[in-house]
């Protein structure tokens, strides 16, 4: 489920071999993200509940969902009537693998655990010309220049300190010789938060500042920049305190304390979070399983070399161990959440 534009390097038997072909050219694709690893465990639980139906009851709806990577799988599986076709679920729980824990180990984050997610496009008009008379042109190249720097004040100067955003310029492309002065540039923004509130403070601030930085260069109103939000948004993902405690307290019995871990949250984005944004405001939790072998990992500590991340061409989680570890953790918090209960107990 859902490949990312990679060419695989890593030299593995099972490595993709598989291209894709695009308007740039033809290109590798790979699980660079370790879907095909999520994918894996959450069958193989699947198998596994299904031969233990005798200690659990209820109904277990699996779900999988692609187009995580482009942001938009979980709202047009929504949106196509999932909770409505299919029973709608008292919990929500998912998985991912995790490039930074060893196997055997499973990760978690109560509350927020990753961001919400916005791409812009913004195009900064100007009035081409000779580069050797700027004096007759509106140069958007060093206006773009003005908004980048002036874009990096939001966050350390404009959210409120203890609050996370984030607002990366990924691209910046204008121009096409030296000696000439284009019409315009364009640029490609990524923007992170986790609450609504500072979502939508940060995308106030970058309009009002490009269109601020675009007055004081003297641009008429007509060529005002163009600003376009993506509709492909991520929400942020909270992980129910209460859920994720119930979980964790799980796996724990199962994997020892040890090798339960609390993380930080990151700043990466996944549309798991849409479950738990619908009316019924499902309790939802992802927890990460390691796909480091420990040998790896003590390595890397000794020699201060990093991994692979997840989306790198290097990027392969240890099979054996992290499926074992990814199914049988599945496994136990479906136990858990869709266990038999005596007829005096009602939840």
């Amino acid at each position: 489920m859902d490949a990312l534009t990679v060419k695989e390097n890593t030299g593995l038997p099972y490595a993709s071999k598989v291209t894709v072909k695009r308007a740039d050219g033809e290109v590798g694709v790979m699980h660079a993200c370790g879907h095909d690893m999520n994918m894996t465990c959450v069958i193989g639980a699947a198998r596994v509940l299904a031969q233990l139906k005798d200690q659990w009851q209820g109904t277990l709806v699996v779900i999988g969902q692609p187009a995580e990577e482009r942001g938009g799988g979980a709202r047009a599986m929504l949106g196509d009537g999932l909770f409505q076709r299919f029973p709608q679920p008292n919990f929500c729980v998912a998985l991912h693998d995790h490039s930074e824990l060893a196997t055997g180990t499973i990760g978690y984050t109560p509350g927020f655990a990753q961001a919400n997610v916005d791409s812009l496009d913004i195009t900064i008009h100007g009035v081409g010309g000779h580069g050797a008379y700027p004096h007759k042109t509106k140069d958007p190249v060093v206006l773009a220049a003005q908004i980048v720097l002036a874009l990096q004040t939001i966050v350390s100067r404009e959210i409120q300190p203890g609050e996370a955003a984030l607002v990366t310029i990924g691209s910046i492309h204008g121009g096409t010789k030296h000696n000439i002065i284009p019409d315009e540039v364009k640029l490609q923004l990524t923007v992170r938060s986790y609450t609504d509130e500072v979502r939508q403070q940060t995308l106030e601030a970058i309009k009002r500042i490009v269109r601020g930085q675009a007055v004081a260069a003297g641009l008429p109103e007509d060529r005002m920049p163009e600003i376009t939000l993506s509709d492909d948004f991520t929400p942020a993902t909270y992980n129910t305190p209460e859920l994720t405690e119930r979980l964790v307290q799980v796996f724990k019995a199962w994997f020892g304390d040890a090798n339960v871990i609390k993380r930080k949250p990151v700043m990466g984005g996944e549309d798991f979070s849409e479950y738990g944004r619908t009316e019924a405001k499902i309790p939802i939790c992802m927890f990460y399983v390691g796909g480091v072998s420990p040998e790896a990992l003590k390595e890397s500590e000794r020699t201060g070399k990093q991994l692979p991340s997840l989306h790198s061409s290097l990027w392969a989680p240890a099979p054996q161990e992290t499926i074992k570890t990814g199914v049988t953790a599945m496994s136990a918090a479906i136990l858990e959440l869709l266990k038999k209960r005596s007829s005096e107990v009602k939840e």
